[in-house]
């Protein structure tokens, strides 16, 4: 997977003014903030667990659960929202059976929303991994989860 979690915190002191940047490293390595990371890390810069969880949980960047296999990130950017990207997210929650911010019980797919892909002109749309899907239909969703599509 990666680095280990001694190899990414090796590289920093322990400051206190260190936690973003190693919450930031763990979780481009892992995909997520494992709970044992918290707690090395609290063990780490002799940060309290929930002050850690408190600096986590207020910026949107970070999660504390894997994303899917899939990740599919929905723009609600104003063409997006105006072209019915509410109506898409939806869909997709129905079909996978979670909701925004959540990934399947299987890992395979995750679902957040994202304030704008920049695709202005495709809405609405979304990107599945690192592929924009355009002009989205309820129609669409159905084929965005199917075996042949990466």
């Amino acid at each position: 997977m990666g680095k280990d979690l001694r190899e990414i915190l090796s590289f920093y002191k322990g400051d206190r003014s260190n936690l973003i940047p190693i919450l930031q490293d763990i979780q481009a390595n892992f995909g997520y903030l494992p709970e044992n990371a918290i707690l090395e890390i609290s063990k780490f810069t002799k940060i309290p667990e929930s002050e850690i969880y408190g600096v986590a949980t207020f910026y949107a960047q970070f999660r504390f659960t894997p994303i899917g296999k899939k990740h599919i990130m929905v723009c609600e950017g104003t063409a997006c929202h105006v072209k019915g990207a509410d109506q898409i997210m939806e869909g997709i929650e129905r079909y996978l059976d979670i909701k925004e911010g959540e990934t399947t019980p299987d890992l395979e797919c995750s679902l957040e929303s994202v304030a704008c892909l920049g695709c202005c002109a495709l809405a609405p749309c979304a990107m599945v991994n690192e592929k924009v899907e355009s002009n989205l239909t309820l129609k669409d969703i159905k084929k965005l989860f199917s075996k042949n599509s990466k």
